[in-house]
């Protein structure tokens, strides 16, 4: 109860403090709007010590020619024309103006054109999010604008985040490389070696090949250049650790997606016999439902609303059910009749693949549908210089929790004993009384719907289509094989090798080739290891 109580001051305390800033704020552009000489000019440097963002909407209004002035009682109002009517500027008030022709258009001067914008650019160096103060130092950094210098330097002198202090120190330094002295800009390119600037290196040697325009002593030119050469060199090994960790995060969330599509295939193949070429369409499954519980939640709660956000949650568990229905059905109806059929399988699910995909075009039409990803995944994370959007970050975890899923229901269940104990003998099975053609059944739906779940996960990274599976059914085939057949263990440390191999090799030798060599490598290995990496040891024990 403390906690909380804790928790509730805290948080009045800064709304009451947000709300003061932007009433400050406003009062500030309204006396700017009615006032010259020395207030004007007193007013506009207070100004540029907030940072609140009803800067940048009301200057940007005041420029376009939507901000209005008129007298009432001898008072001289303020206010700006929005979807909602007229907002008095000072406190945001909604006014309604019957006579609107007494209006007359207030605009700024040149002048004071000129000393907003420099305001505005400036505001989120100061920002409360650490995330925007970045940003917008880097960016005037990479204006190299002379007039920003001086804000760069005052402002840095306060700031007392060590992320973003390192990032005005680049910034300054890569303004100083076009307006510093001689001394100035080798001490710059010094710093920007130290800081490991990967932004910076196309100034760097944009300056190294201007140098006798660059520099007012050309007697230093040789010193430049050597420091160039040494920054340069800094900063292309620091960027090679980045790309070597980068490929790395990207090829275990493309392993993580292998992962999940190979889990189920590895249970309806692997442990059933099943060759299900319609595994694809139930990636597809999983993408469409999140498509259609994105627009059920848009026309409940609106596309901007806190409750929309919530969408893709509410779709995993969905799709997870819709892909195990019709897997439950598509088991019971057909698959029951291919066990130890193999050819035929192969060639029956190929027909019922392209069934699903021709439903799927006359259901949502042949064009791509757009998943929307939730804005709690849009953004991205900062680990060393490594960009990690949350997206993948959540694919890997979401890898994570089927794995643990599949690993409790086959080990900590009934249902996984009977599985485990259908897939190796189904005669002994049948004859201790398990259900052999219900866990059949519920197997399969348990693999159509893992599938389903991989559909979930690429919605987030890729646009949802009728064929949107059929690019990662080969390999999915090749995870399983690899990892031995039957083998989940082996499947999942397959399916990330594969995806970081791809991701190594791609950059270095473009897609095409690359996935070439990627399944050059798999049959070399499987004539070194024709069972894989765990093949099974032990005889069948079926007749």
């Amino acid at each position: 109860m403390l906690r909380f109580f804790k928790g509730f001051t805290l948080l009045f305390f800064l709304t009451s403090i947000l709300y003061a800033e932007e009433s400050k704020v406003r009062g500030l552009l309204e006396l700017i709007m009615t006032s010259s000489g020395n207030e004007q000019k007193e007013s506009l440097v207070e100004l540029s010590n907030y940072s609140d963002p009803q800067i940048k909407t009301i200057v940007e209004a005041w420029r376009k020619g939507d901000v209005y002035s008129f007298t009432n009682n001898g008072e001289s109002i303020v206010v700006q024309q929005t979807n909602s009517g007229f907002e008095r500027i000072k406190d945001g008030e909604i006014l309604i103006i019957e006579d609107q022709s007494s209006l007359k258009k207030n605009r700024p001067s040149r002048r004071i054109r000129k000393s907003l914008k420099k305001i505005v650019d400036t505001a989120d160096l100061i920002a409360l999010d650490p995330k925007v103060r970045k940003e917008a130092v880097l960016k005037l950094g990479l204006s190299q604008n002379l007039s920003y210098l001086e804000d760069l330097r005052r402002i840095f002198k306060n700031e007392l985040d060590p992320s973003v202090q390192k990032v005005f120190r680049e910034s300054i330094a890569i303004c100083l490389l076009a307006h510093g002295s001689d001394q100035e800009k080798l001490s710059a390119i010094e710093e920007l070696g130290i800081l490991k600037s990967v932004t910076a290196i196309n100034f760097i040697e944009k300056i190294v090949k201007n140098a006798s325009e660059s520099l007012s002593d050309i007697s230093l030119e040789p010193l430049l250049k050597d420091k160039a050469e040494v920054a340069i060199l800094k900063i292309k090994n620091h960027q090679s650790i980045l790309d070597f960790f980068g490929n790395l995060f990207r090829g275990f969330s493309l392993g993580s997606v292998l992962l999940i599509v190979s889990f189920g295939l590895a249970i309806t193949f692997g442990l059933m016999g099943i060759i299900n070429m319609a595994h694809g369409e139930f990636i597809a499954i999983g993408g469409y439902s999140c498509y259609v519980v994105q627009n059920l939640f848009a026309s409940w709660f609106g596309t901007h609303s806190v409750g929309f956000e919530l969408y893709f949650l509410a779709a995993i568990p969905v799709s997870f059910v819709v892909a195990c229905l019709f897997g439950f059905l598509l088991e019971k109806s057909f698959i029951r009749f291919l066990y130890k059929r193999p050819l035929e399988s192969l060639l029956a699910t190929w027909g019922v693949s392209m069934i699903m995909q021709q439903s799927f075009r006359l259901v949502f039409g042949a064009a791509n549908v757009q998943v929307n990803t939730p804005d709690w995944l849009i953004k991205s994370a900062d680990f060393y210089g490594v960009a990690m959007s949350y997206s993948r970050i959540f694919v890997v975890g979401f890898a994570l929790m089927v794995i643990l899923m599949t690993w409790l229901l086959l080990s900590k269940t009934h249902l996984g004993l009977h599985i485990r104990a259908v897939m190796q003998n189904r005669k002994m099975a049948s004859s201790l009384g398990i259900p052999v053609s219900k866990v059949n059944a519920m197997t399969f739906a348990f693999g159509c719907g893992l599938a389903s779940l991989a559909g979930c996960a690429l919605s987030l990274i890729g646009n949802v289509g009728p064929s949107m599976g059929q690019a990662y059914l080969v390999d999915s085939f090749m995870v399983v094989v690899i990892g031995s057949v039957g083998n989940l263990l082996g499947a999942g440390i397959s399916s990330f090798g594969i995806g970081i191999f791809d991701q190594y090799l791609q950059p270095v030798l473009g897609p095409v080739m690359g996935k070439i060599t990627v399944f050059f490598i798999i049959i070399l290995f499987l004539q070194w290891k024709p069972g894989g990496l765990f093949p099974t040891k032990s005889r069948s024990l079926e007749d």
